[in-house]
């Protein structure tokens, strides 16, 4: 997708600031309006290891309130149970590290390597994650999951999917579009 000014105004409102490293929209609902975000891996010469970022509101909301209710925490329990889920969770960050250095343009590498921040990029995963068996944030694990589908974005689906029957649930939205 093109970045007009107007789509950078977009961003920004989504934000509540102007966006800083804004490189493409990864991910635009079906009206158009900006879902996932793909941001420069260097923003004002700092490393920014979080490839994907999620700005749709409703769904940053909805996130908002599963974290707040200790889903991450229990998710993170399945997770520490599960060797498989762990295996998984590896092979997720290690094919977002390779996603995000296709994204990333050799003078960006360079000034990367320049300062000394390669390892940000090759020792961290979705999200700028570390400890590839932790979770930490269901925003930035969402908003990969929308671009290219992951075990921890396909469990929250999955819990989505089981609340769909409580009140006390709202269910994720339609599924957007996914733009390369």
């Amino acid at each position: 997708m093109v970045l007009t000014p107007d789509i950078v105004k977009e961003v920004a409102v989504l934000l509540g600031r102007q966006p800083r490293g804004l490189e493409d929209i990864a991910v635009a609902s079906p009206a158009g309006e900006p879902v996932v975000i793909r941001v420069c891996s260097l923003v004002e010469d700092k490393p920014f290891p979080t490839l994907f970022w999620l700005v749709d509101p409703a769904l940053c909301y909805r996130i908002d309130q599963v974290e707040a209710s200790g889903l991450i925490k229990q998710l993170q329990g399945r997770v520490d149970a599960d060797p498989d889920l762990q295996r998984s969770m590896d092979r997720d960050h290690r094919a977002h590290m390779v996603l995000r250095e296709s994204f990333m343009q050799p003078a960006t590498r360079q000034r990367l390597q320049d300062l000394g921040f390669s390892g940000a990029m090759t020792q961290r995963g979705i999200g700028g994650i570390a400890d590839f068996t932790r979770i930490r944030c269901l925003h930035t694990w969402y908003g990969a999951h929308l671009v290219v589908r992951n075990t921890i974005g396909g469990l929250l689906e999955g819990w989505w999917r089981e609340q769909s029957n409580s009140e006390d649930c709202v269910a994720p939205g339609p599924e957007p579009d996914n733009h390369d």
